[in-house]
C-alpha cells in the first residue's frame, strides 16, 4: 500500500487536516516552483519567446493523461463554471428538453442551466436524493422516467456535499440510448477515481486543481468530445484562431479557429506562476495512479466510519459513497460550534449543508484517523 506522503508536505506535526475536498495543502515542491515563477514574473525580460507555450502543453498534457484523453482535447480554463457555460454556448438544448441535474450539486453543474432555461424554453429537472443516498439509481430512474426528451445530464461524477458517487459506467450508456449528452463535473472524481473518457464517451468533463489534484486556486480543465470541438468559445482570443499572431506583417491573417479543444483556453491563460503549479501536482498524482491513491484513501476512510460507528453519526454505506470521502450526519443536527471546536484542536473537517465532510488524501495517516475519532468523540459525544 502507498505509503502516507505527509514528508512531501508542509503539514505540522500537530495538524489533523482532513479536508482535501475543500482545498489540499501544495506539495513543497509546488511552492517552490510558484516562489520561482513569482521572480521569474518579476524580471519578464528573461522569459523566452516559446516559455509560455511549454508550460500550457506540459500542464495540459498532464490533465489529459489524468483522463485518458489526447491533450488536443482539453481546453485551459479558470473554473469548473467556466468549463460548464463555455459548454452550455456550444451545445444547444432544445425547447422543451430537459436538463438533468442532483438536487443540491454543486453551483458550477447546475447554475449556467438554471439562467439558459427560460430563454431557450427548456426545463432543468432535479434529481432527487434517494432515502439510501443511492445517486446512481437515481439517475437512472431519471432517464427511464416517460417525460420529455432528456437533452444533457450535467451532474458530479461525487456529490460535493454527501460524498455519494455516480456510476458514470452505468448512467453514460443509459444517457447514450436516449439521445442526451453528458456534462461530467469531475472536480471529486479526477485523480483518484478512474475516469477514462474513451472508455465512457462522454460530452464534456471539467474538473480543477485545487482539491484532490495538489494544485492552485484558478486552474481547471475542460474535455469536450470531438462531436462538439466545432463550437463557438466562451471567449474570443487570439491563440484560439489559426493565424492571429503578433509577430506576423499581418496581424489577423487567418481569423478561423484552430480544430480542436484549444479554441476554447480562457482568456490571458499565460498564467507563469500557477501553470507549472498545476503540471506538478498532476504529475505527482499520476505517478501514484488512480488504483494505489483508492486504496490508500479507503483504508483511511474506512477507519474513520468505524471509529465513528457508535457516536451517534449516520454514516453513508460503502456501496454509495466514494472512497475517499465520508460525509456523517447528525439525526438532531451538527452540534454546535462543532467545526470550530474541532479547528481549536488542530482537527480540520468541513460542514456541508447540515453534514460533516471528512475528505482525507495521501499526507494522511492512520495517526490522523485516531487523532480525528478521539477529538470527535471528546467534543460530540453527550456527557
Amino acid at each position: 500500500m502507498l505509503p502516507s506522503q505527509r514528508a512531501l508536505f508542509d503539514i505540522p506535526s500537530d495538524v489533523c487536516y482532513l479536508s482535501a475536498a475543500s482545498y489540499s495543502p501544495l506539495p513543497l515542491q509546488t511552492l517552490e516552483a510558484g516562489r520561482a515563477a513569482v521572480g521569474r514574473k518579476g524580471r519578464p525580460w528573461l522569459i523566452d519567446n516559446d516559455f509560455a507555450q511549454r508550460q500550457h502543453e506540459r500542464t495540459r498534457k498532464a490533465a489529459a493523461a489524468l483522463i485518458n484523453a489526447a491533450p488536443q482535447d482539453v481546453a485551459l480554463i479558470s473554473s469548473v463554471g467556466y468549463g460548464v457555460a463555455t459548454a452550455a454556448k456550444s451545445f444547444a438544448v432544445p425547447a422543451g428538453a430537459r436538463v438533468l441535474v442532483l438536487e443540491d450539486d454543486h453551483s458550477s453543474a447546475v447554475l449556467e442551466w438554471i439562467s439558459r432555461a427560460g430563454e431557450g424554453a427548456f426545463t432543468v429537472e432535479t434529481i432527487r436524493r434517494r432515502d439510501d443516498g443511492d445517486w446512481t439509481a437515481a439517475v437512472l430512474e431519471a432517464i427511464e422516467r416517460p417525460a420529455a426528451p432528456i437533452a444533457i445530464a450535467s451532474i458530479s461524477s461525487v456529490h460535493w456535499c454527501d460524498g455519494g458517487v455516480v456510476d458514470l459506467d452505468r448512467v453514460a450508456p443509459a444517457l447514450r440510448a436516449r439521445g442526451a449528452a453528458l456534462l461530467v463535473d469531475a472536480t471529486h472524481s479526477v485523480g483518484v477515481l478512474d475516469l477514462d473518457v474513451q472508455k465512457l464517451d462522454p460530452d464534456f468533463v471539467a474538473f480543477p486543481t485545487y482539491k484532490w489534484l495538489l494544485g492552485p486556486y484558478g486552474r481547471a480543465f475542460l474535455y469536450v468530445a470531438r462531436r462538439h470541438q466545432g463550437g463557438v468559445p466562451l471567449e474570443q482570443t487570439s491563440y484560439g484562431r489559426r493565424a492571429v499572431r503578433a509577430e506576423q506583417k499581418v496581424y489577423f491573417t487567418d481569423t478561423t479557429y484552430v480544430g480542436d479543444a484549444r479554441r476554447f483556453d480562457m482568456g490571458e491563460r499565460d498564467h507563469f506562476i500557477s501553470m507549472e503549479m498545476a503540471a506538478i501536482g498532476m504529475e505527482m498524482v499520476a505517478q501514484w495512479g488512480s488504483p494505489t491513491i483508492v486504496e490508500r484513501l479507503a483504508m483511511l476512510t474506512a477507519r474513520l466510519a468505524d471509529g465513528l460507528r457508535d457516536a451517534s453519526v449516520a454514516i453513508p454505506d460503502p456501496r454509495v459513497r466514494a472512497p475517499h470521502i465520508l460525509s456523517v450526519g447528525f439525526a438532531n443536527g451538527m452540534p454546535p460550534q462543532l467545526v470550530a471546536r474541532l479547528a481549536a484542536e488542530g482537527v480540520y473537517a468541513a460542514p456541508r449543508l447540515g453534514r460533516l465532510r471528512i475528505s482525507p488524501h495521501v499526507y494522511n495517516d492512520e495517526a490522523d484517523v485516531e487523532r480525528f475519532v478521539t477529538v470527535f468523540r471528546k467534543i460530540a459525544l453527550p456527557k
